[in-house]
């Protein structure tokens, strides 16, 4: 089964564009399935993540926000491929 990687964004988000570039280029070096959640769709998701856009969640475990750090997510991409 594919790994997929939760990625919380809204719409006019220029961090958002820069991290799903990021999830885009890992997507050369790791498989995982991008899903896109738009926050503004869900009120659960807009009260919990609307400071924190773009979020990223690997495996259930949020594993960065905000500015996107691109080592970060390989090493949790490698660490659950391990």
């Amino acid at each position: 089964m594919t790994q997929q990687v939760l990625f919380y964004t809204k719409p006019h988000c220029p961090l958002c564009e820069d991290a799903k570039h990021i999830l885009q280029e890992l997507q050369q070096e790791f498989t995982f399935q991008i899903v896109e959640k738009d926050i503004y769709e869900d009120d659960v998701l807009l009260e919990r993540y609307q400071l924190k856009i773009p979020v990223i969640k690997i495996g259930g475990e949020e594993v960065d926000f905000g500015q996107i750090s691109e080592h970060l997510i390989r090493n949790r991409l490698q660490s659950k491929n391990a």
